[in-house]
């Protein structure tokens, strides 16, 4: 045996491995286990390290440092103490900056007390959602009912489609056009110039050409320029993003519009549609006279955003695609005793829960009078706007109010506006009430008075960004 191992090791090239030495003890523990503090001022040539800001605020600035406890700290308990007064502080200042909370398509409006008894237990969905893994401490029987609900939603049989919780948005358009992107793997995807970054994201990561199509005013894709583009690579599937509400301005393209173009461009039999739905596509089905966002329509995927308009804690969505199409990404997984489709591997297996938890609190009724409050207050607060002489507009089928920019950085960063150009919007979702609106417009007024009171800076022509009939410019207005 000792002459096989030998001629082993040489085989190996592992002749010269040193032994380990006789008072080796794998249970010592390292006197000094704390590694030493980094100066990160300064780079190997003893030059001062600058960090660049090109956005916002650098976090270092406020970050709280990881400290090592004292050898006497279980002793005394002040960390313990120290820790829960930092804690307090944090949970006060969540509470002010959620009272200002007006740019980022969230619903603060929940109440998750029920659900507190469960985040004792580490929840992990491996794999498939319908096929049990090894990890027993998951919660795919909640899944699997959530995904039936947005089946459900989106006129697609139980038996027909195939889809998971993830964990973001964005992971939904990663997975919808990947799987675009196996059905034809030749195929251009195409994307309108307003799509989310994570579609342009997707296209980097899956090395695809990308062709970016022009909007009109209102945020939509541009269907006679997307017809343009179709025309400079027929011989080639296409693969397409339609928005179910831009980023921006809230706009839904026209689906209809979208698949008449391709089958009028010979491209019948070769598409794949992907709809971004992460705001209003849980809002359109509940808005009267809207277009439908239906599998009974030749679409391959839709993906929703939880953590937007259901009023999720945690970043995550849904994503549902045709059966058919997943086996082109499916694998078996001895590992997991499960198969995989999915983008990520480990799944946050609580999200489900709260998924579920508000799907019965609120169910289909619900939703629609949260939609029909949002509709209404958006309208309110761009009439209260215009009504001030600040240019804004609204989408027919959105709560996105898109307006002037403000002039102060301090107060788009107290209302948390999300901005691009001359332009500001606000998403108004079910936790914001008229009072709010009315709290938001007027200070903008006041702040206003002080910006523009010299006439030396006048406020931004938009007409632009948003349409003349929209702007209130001294020459549109």
């Amino acid at each position: 045996m000792a002459g096989s191992i030998d001629v082993m090791l040489r085989e190996l090239n592992l002749e010269s491995v040193e032994s380990l030495p006789d008072d080796f003890d794998p249970t010592a523990v390292i006197k000094d286990h704390v590694p030493p503090v980094i100066n990160g001022d300064k780079l190997g040539n003893g030059k001062e390290q600058v960090r660049e800001i090109v956005l916002g605020r650098n976090v270092h600035t406020s970050c709280l440092e990881v400290t090592e406890p004292d050898d006497d700290d279980e002793v005394t308990g002040e960390r313990e103490a120290q820790m829960a007064s930092v804690l307090a502080r944090y949970r006060k200042s969540l509470l002010e900056r959620t009272k200002h909370h007006l740019g980022y398509p969230y619903n603060l409006d929940f109440d998750y007390g029920a659900l507190s008894q469960l985040q004792h237990f580490s929840i992990n969905n491996l794999g498939d959602p319908f096929i049990e893994s090894n990890y027993g401490v998951h919660s795919r029987q909640f899944e699997v009912g959530v995904l039936d609900w947005f089946a459900r939603l989106w006129e697609l049989e139980k038996n027909e489609y195939w889809g998971y919780i993830t964990n973001c948005g964005t992971e939904g358009n990663l997975h919808g056009i990947l799987v675009g992107r196996e059905v034809f793997p030749e195929g251009i995807l195409y994307a309108s110039s307003e799509s989310h970054y994570s579609v342009f994201k997707a296209a980097r990561m899956y090395r695809m050409d990308c062709e970016k199509v022009n909007t009109l005013i209102s945020g939509e894709i541009d269907c006679e320029d997307f017809r343009a583009k179709l025309s400079l690579h027929k011989d080639k599937p296409a693969i397409i993003n339609v928005n179910i509400g831009t980023t921006v301005k809230g706009a839904v393209d026209d689906l209809d519009l979208v698949i008449k173009t391709l089958e009028e461009s010979g491209f019948t039999g070769r598409f794949y549609i992907h709809c971004d739905g992460a705001l209003f596509g849980l809002m359109m089905p509940f808005v009267k006279l809207a277009p439908k966002v239906s599998f009974k329509k030749p679409i391959g995927s839709v993906s929703v955003s939880g953590h937007k308009f259901v009023g999720c804690p945690m970043p995550c969505g849904v994503q549902i695609t045709r059966l058919e199409h997943i086996n082109a990404l499916s694998r078996n997984v001895e590992y997991l005793a499960s198969r995989d489709a999915t983008i990520m591997g480990s799944r946050n297996g609580h999200a489900p829960l709260f998924l579920w938890y508000t799907l019965n609190r609120k169910g289909y009724r619900g939703f629609q009078k949260e939609v029909q409050k949002c509709l209404r207050n958006a309208h309110y607060l761009r009439g209260r706007l215009t009504s001030a002489g600040i240019g804004a507009m609204l989408n027919e089928l959105s709560s996105t109010v898109v307006f002037e920019r403000p002039q102060d950085e301090e107060f788009t960063r107290k209302w948390q506006l999300a901005c691009q150009g001359n332009i500001a919007h606000v998403v108004v979702m079910p936790n914001i009430t008229i009072d709010k609106l009315d709290d938001f417009v007027n200070e903008l007024i006041e702040k206003r008075a002080v910006w523009y009171k010299d006439g030396k800076r006048k406020p931004p022509c938009v007409a632009s960004d948003i349409g003349q009939a929209n702007c209130l410019c001294e020459l549109h207005k």
